[in-house]
């Protein structure tokens, strides 16, 4: 009732109510039965109070409760080491042919995942090859056979 009576002195048309004049209106009269409540001569409504409370309630729940991450979950870290172990034991492997050994071991990552780590830790995605590729071996001039290094013999 004094926090009544405080609203109706400050105002003298119709009150005015601040947050906190909601929020304590709706704690103090949310313990009453809504018949009693309509018998009660109040500055507003049982049912602006009931709604005044709900929101009350919604706003502590929504500041307790924890927001979800956005985005995409971070890889698992032994799957990390994994990728790597790979790549530095074989360093002629794309990160195609590791993202193949990795799934013949039964980890499941995408290829791209491969990738991003091994671009994150410095490490080429497709690693010049120490060897000829086929493609450098076709554009290249063929050998000439010599008497003395060639197998076969001249008729």
């Amino acid at each position: 009732m004094r926090r009544r009576l405080l609203v109706l002195r400050r105002g003298v048309g119709r009150p005015v109510f601040t947050g906190t004049d909601r929020a304590v209106l709706a704690g103090l009269l949310h313990h009453l039965p809504m018949g009693e409540l309509r018998h009660l001569l109040l500055l507003v409504r049982p049912d602006t109070i009931v709604r005044r409370h709900r929101d009350l309630l919604k706003r502590r729940h929504a500041a307790t409760r924890v927001p979800k991450r956005r985005g995409r979950p971070p890889t698992v870290r032994s799957i990390r080491a994994r990728v790597l172990r790979l790549a530095r034991e074989n360093s002629s492997w794309g990160y195609r042919r590791t993202h193949g050994e990795l799934a013949a071991l039964g980890v499941k990552a995408a290829a791209s995942t491969v990738w991003e780590i091994l671009c994150e830790h410095g490490i080429p995605p497709a690693p010049e090859r120490q060897s000829t590729t086929w493609a450098d071996f076709l554009r290249s001039p063929p050998a000439r056979c010599s008497p003395a290094t060639c197998s076969r013999r001249a008729p």
